[in-house]
């Protein structure tokens, strides 16, 4: 059998990455404050979903994929002991509950400091590494770009954890930008606010970014 991944997340990029995981062979649970939504999903994936607890249990490996302004509270319900010693793939971003301005998302952070960060800080037995937080759903896995590989962005302060998620990104089709610590993240996060504005202006939402070198 496969390695275990837990998806904390009911919506759409939870699903897309619980997906793209089955498809190369891990084993998949997504957690949700609420299984009845993922009921049908479950019936046609294969794919089972559980409560908070029991998902970070179950996974050797976690995915938090909610929306940022409930990422305290999904970890906080998942148990800091199931946590604990665990590597967690952090695709969340920090986007206040308001609209854009002329194509631009609003955050709840400043550039001094990350949602990962504080996170991080909440749970420092757990190593997170941002990844998956500056592209759209369409293209996280097998991402189809005209023969060219993208770039993912990630950091993270354990490098045996950012390994492991540079093999997931391997897997999934993406090139690795190791950015370094969790510091990095008051960078990354921010991308997606600049991934967004071609979507809301423009109704372009299949791109991603890509690291040219000489």
């Amino acid at each position: 059998m496969g390695t275990k991944i837990g998806i904390f997340g009911s919506g759409t990029v939870a699903k897309t990455l619980g997906e793209g995981f089955l498809k190369y062979g891990y084993e998949v649970k997504l957690g949700t404050r609420d299984t009845s939504k993922l009921a049908e999903w479950s019936a046609k994936t294969g794919i089972p979903a559980g409560s908070f607890p029991e998902t970070a249990a179950f996974g050797e490996i976690l995915v938090l994929a909610v929306k940022g302004f409930a990422a305290e509270k999904v970890l906080e319900a998942a148990g800091k002991a199931n946590l604990s010693g665990k590597v967690i793939l952090d695709a969340t971003n920090p986007i206040k509950e308001a609209p854009p301005v002329n194509g631009v998302l609003q955050y709840f952070t400043d550039l001094n400091h990350s949602l990962m960060e504080t996170l991080q800080a909440g749970y420092p037995d757990a190593s997170f590494v941002k990844a998956f937080n500056s592209v759209g759903s369409a293209l996280m896995v097998d991402p189809d770009l005209n023969g060219i590989k993208p770039s993912m962005f990630i950091c993270g302060n354990d490098q045996a954890a950012k390994k492991t998620v540079t093999g997931i990104l391997d897997t999934f089709g993406w090139e690795t930008e190791d950015l370094g610590k969790a510091e990095a993240a008051r960078a990354i996060e921010p991308l997606a606010i600049l991934w967004c504005i071609p979507g809301f202006l423009q109704n372009d939402w299949v791109h991603a970014f890509k690291v040219l070198r000489r």
